[in-house]
């Protein structure tokens, strides 16, 4: 079944044009099923590119699924339009004002790094949203720096910065291959790494948590905790083809000190067309994880919270 998107939503073309399901409300209200309700909080500046990214992997399942935008309250982006901003996205404050309850949780990365997590200006308002997905979310991915800030924050693990930037498609092992999020998965995969940070397996592991992807050249990939009913990714699995070679670009235009990301282009050479070698395990991980929601989330949506003891019964973590 289709996501359910506004008709004027970006995402809404780009994602029917290359045959992603979607639906407009009209469409979706006439259809006498529950669409499982999935947030995104965008925390990355280019807000719609990771939107078309995210809607692209959530809307691949064959689920209807009702995706919203959230922002953070005070942060005003620099590189979206505003007019974009106030027609799609609703501030964090309202969403918790209002009560409302959701299936699932995105948390996006941010290019904020360098950062201790208590400089950050929305820092406190980030800590009530990971609070507030304890009684009004049923499961959370918290992505890259999402993740990161999320696993600190639960249970005290640490980032630590690198002394050069982890950048590159990476080849990683999957270690759990029985776990439900990883089923189709091959024993080892590539995935598209971007940041200056890392957290290390002894530190997440010594958390009480299992790392179920890693690699031994970048750490931990994909970390679950079934007391949060959450995941953590710290890589890119929704990155496009072209995402390390903007990214690239970028930073060799602006003279600042950056490799040739890491077995990504063909004999890793810039000016040949990168190929993607990772889409369809993050269509798997997703497809999975959306799958897990629907399968454990409460009908009634009002139970969330109080009735999500499932994600853990079913032995999902």
């Amino acid at each position: 079944m289709p996501i359910k998107l506004p008709s004027d939503l970006p995402a809404y073309d780009v994602l029917s044009r290359e045959g992603v399901m979607v639906m407009a409300e009209d469409s979706a209200s006439r259809q006498d099923i529950r669409p499982l309700r999935i947030a995104l909080l965008n925390l990355m500046p280019k807000k719609i590119q990771t939107e078309n990214q995210f809607a692209r992997l959530i809307g691949a399942t064959p689920l209807q699924i009702e995706f919203s935008l959230i922002r953070m309250t005070e942060h005003q982006t620099k590189n979206t339009a505003a007019e974009h901003m106030e027609a799609f996205y609703r501030p964090f404050a309202e969403v918790e004002a209002s009560g409302e309850k959701f299936d699932g949780l995105v948390i996006t990365g941010a290019p904020i790094e360098h950062l201790p997590f208590e400089d950050v200006t929305y820092w406190e308002e980030l800590t009530r949203v990971f609070e507030w997905t304890q009684t009004h979310v049923h499961a959370t991915f918290g992505v890259c720096w999402g993740g990161m800030a999320m696993i600190s924050y639960f249970h005290g693990v640490p980032k630590h910065l690198l002394d050069h930037k982890a950048f590159g498609c990476i080849r990683h092992q999957n270690l759990a291959p029985a776990s439900p999020f990883l089923r189709g998965f091959s024993d080892d995969m590539v995935m598209p790494v971007s940041r200056w940070t890392e957290m290390r397996r002894d530190e997440v592991e010594a958390a009480g948590l299992a790392v179920l992807i890693h690699s031994p050249e970048t750490g931990p990939a994909l970390v679950e905790d079934p007391r949060h009913r959450a995941l953590y990714i710290f890589n890119h699995l929704e990155y496009d083809s072209g995402t390390l070679k903007e990214e690239y670009d970028r930073d060799v235009a602006a003279g600042k000190p950056i490799n040739v990301p890491a077995n990504y282009y063909p004999s890793d050479d810039p000016s040949r067309v990168p190929l993607n070698r990772w889409r369809s395990h993050a269509h798997l991980l997703y497809g999975n994880w959306i799958n897990e929601i629907y399968q454990t989330t409460p009908f009634d949506l009002a139970h969330i919270g109080i009735d999500s003891t499932d994600w853990c019964s079913r032995g999902v973590a």
